[in-house]
């Protein structure tokens, strides 16, 4: 089949973004008195959003609507002030996207990340390439795994869903993938493990970003 689309997931597919996300988390923890966790620990809470990163980041005992709403908002705070400063595309993500667009594929990214910081990235650390469209979570959208906002990208770019080849680095992507009729792609260089990423339903299992490039070629 030939595909013409691919979108992308974000954080752990296109930019490795963990470092300064775990610094962000861990100044919020810090400045309401809760215990911080290693960066490394950050990969598990990762990929629902920032309500879900907050909650999970909390201690059990403290998950209460109040200590979620008042986490939220100093994670908007701090990680506004330090989204720039580790975050930068893996290895080989510049040239995957060079070749792509090469050969006229178009692309798009769908982000569970605020849309202000998906955006705000996507323009700072990928403005080189073209991507139609860049979605971001939002009151007026559901989060992935709904499959809602890959559908609603598929319209826009005109592609039917089955010509379309969803990457990202988490069983959330998958399943997204799954339900919106795509074809589900893992990166194994992300924040979860190839387990994770087969049973979200994973059908591409890829080592290096070319590896994309390579099978849309086929």
């Amino acid at each position: 089949m030939g595909y013409e689309a691919v979108i992308f997931d974000l954080d752990g597919t296109l930019l490795d973004t963990l470092t300064d996300i775990a610094d962000a988390m861990n100044a919020v923890l810090i400045r309401f008195g809760f215990p911080t966790h290693t960066v490394q620990t950050y990969r598990r809470f990762l990929g629902d959003g920032l309500e879900v990163l907050v909650e999970r980041s909390l201690p059990e005992d403290r998950r209460t609507r109040k200590e979620i709403d008042r986490c939220v908002t100093g994670m908007r705070q701090e990680y506004a002030q330090r989204w720039w400063k580790t975050s930068r595309p893996y290895d080989g993500v510049p040239e995957m996207l060079d070749r792509l667009s090469a050969d006229g594929i178009m692309m798009a990214i769908l982000s569970n990340k605020l849309e202000v910081f998906t955006k705000l990235m996507a323009r700072s650390l990928l403005g080189s390439w073209t991507f139609k469209e860049v979605v971001g979570l939002r009151p007026d959208l559901p989060r992935k795994p709904d499959p809602t906002g890959a559908l609603e990208i598929s319209r826009a770019l005109g592609v039917s869903p089955e010509r379309c080849v969803f990457v990202g680095d988490s069983g959330i992507d998958m399943m997204t993938a799954v339900r919106a009729g795509m074809v589900p792609a893992g990166v194994l260089w992300g924040y979860q493990e190839r387990d994770t990423l087969a049973a979200g339903g994973a059908r591409l299992f890829l080592g290096h970003p070319l590896e994309i490039a390579e099978y849309l070629a086929c």
